[in-house]
């Protein structure tokens, strides 16, 4: 294969990657999916709260449909709480095809305490042994319960801001897409940090970067596999929110993705059909950033700039709201 021109890694993600060789994953076959799942390293509870500043609860909530099995959530709300206070509904990262509900929490939970926001975290269910529309439903569910009279009194079913990592942030767009079709619930904000949008991988960064990184095309395609395993004809925009035929009517965005990552274009894309289609988002494209790079190295000046843009944007959102 010809080599191709690429975008340079920001020199302390590309030691972050060289260091952190053995937890990457770059390309992956079906077959790799339990080592990718077995690879997850589980933070402290101390780094999961935010050394106390939260209090952590598992709770089960009633599944989408009558039938289905009940979703799992994990309920993180401020120590100190004289008022209901916002929430951040989180779907996490892994590919729909690992991760849990406490993957990405150290970075949530210091998003929500700078924020003064509680968190709600899906423990939806994976691909393969649960693909389409599995996640999406225990995500609506999850939303739906949130949202209503159920939910616990510290947290404002008025202000519910929808993030996701990855793979999460694709599913954090379907569920907007979801709602916004439905008749609600409302959502207030959607948090898209560097999310898995097209189940196409064919942009020009998904080709410019195979085989490079963090999750190249390969396992991007794998992961989708996997996931829309039993989609028959067109793949919905409840699956791939990259498909919707309008992207109008979603909830003021927020998106970040690296410069040197599979994702970037896909990403691009997505926030200028939200402008085209009159939405509101705020796009960044953070320069040698690989993908998912502030979870893979916080301590570097690039991950510190990205969260604290997500930070302000926030900030902003709730006061507006």
């Amino acid at each position: 294969m010809t080599d191709v021109a690429r975008p340079p890694f920001d020199d302390a993600v590309a030691r972050a990657l060289a260091e952190f060789d053995d937890l990457v994953v770059v390309s992956m076959s079906s077959d790799e999916i339990p080592r990718v799942r077995a690879s997850g390293v589980a933070a402290p509870l101390a780094e999961l709260t935010a050394h106390g500043a939260f209090e952590r609860d598992e709770l089960l909530v009633p599944g989408w449909r009558e039938d289905d099995p009940p979703v799992g959530v994990v309920v993180y709300t401020p120590a100190v709480v004289r008022r209901p206070v916002p929430v951040i509904l989180h779907l996490h990262g892994g590919g729909l095809i690992a991760g849990n509900a406490d993957s990405d929490m150290p970075a949530t939970a210091e998003l929500a305490e700078r924020t003064g926001c509680a968190i709600v975290s899906v423990e939806y269910r994976l691909a393969p042994e649960h693909p389409y529309p599995a996640a999406l439903e225990d995500a609506a569910a999850a939303l739906r319960w949130l949202a209503g009279p159920d939910a616990p009194a510290a947290l404002d079913g008025d202000r519910i801001i929808v993030a996701g990592v990855s793979a999460g942030g694709g599913l954090a767009a379907a569920t907007a897409l979801f709602a916004r079709d439905q008749g609600g619930p409302r959502i207030a904000g959607l948090v898209l940090l560097c999310p898995m949008l097209d189940h196409r991988s064919d942009s020009e960064s998904a080709l410019q970067m195979a085989g490079h990184g963090s999750w190249d095309r390969d396992a991007n395609a794998t992961a989708w596999a996997a996931y829309l395993a039993d989609v028959e004809g067109d793949v919905p925009p409840y699956a791939s929110p990259a498909v919707a035929d309008t992207l109008a009517g979603l909830p003021p965005t927020f998106i970040d993705v690296g410069s040197a990552e599979t994702f970037r274009d896909e990403c691009v894309a997505f926030a200028r059909r939200m402008w085209t289609d009159g939405g509101d988002a705020e796009l960044h494209v953070w320069p040698g950033g690989a993908h998912a790079f502030d979870f893979l190295a916080p301590w570097t000046v690039l991950a510190r700039d990205a969260r604290r843009a997500r930070e302000e944007w926030l900030r902003r959102l709730l006061h507006r709201i």
